[in-house]
């Protein structure tokens, strides 16, 4: 578990991490779908964010939902995710 560590310009794998007082900036952060990653008081800044595998695949599944005419359960989803319903 990475801690109090600042990552510059680096390539970060999220998967199944936990992030404590950690920086990252000017950072590609990359997510493939495994364990999804906790993040304690971490700041992020002008970072790239890279899905890979299945994490690429449910991205793919959810524009095609929306493209086919299915945005209302993707907004629900954004809408869970953001806490917008509460």
């Amino acid at each position: 578990m990475p801690s109090s560590t600042s990552f510059n310009h680096e390539t970060v794998s999220l998967d199944g991490e936990h992030f404590s007082d950690c920086e990252f900036r000017d950072c590609r952060l990359t997510f493939a779908g495994g364990e999804a990653p906790v993040f304690k008081n971490c700041k992020i800044v002008d970072c790239e964010w890279k899905f890979e595998g299945p994490a690429e695949q449910t991205l793919a599944h959810l524009k095609a939902v929306w493209n086919a005419g299915g945005k209302a359960p993707v907004q629900a989803l954004i809408k869970e995710i953001t806490g917008g319903g509460r």
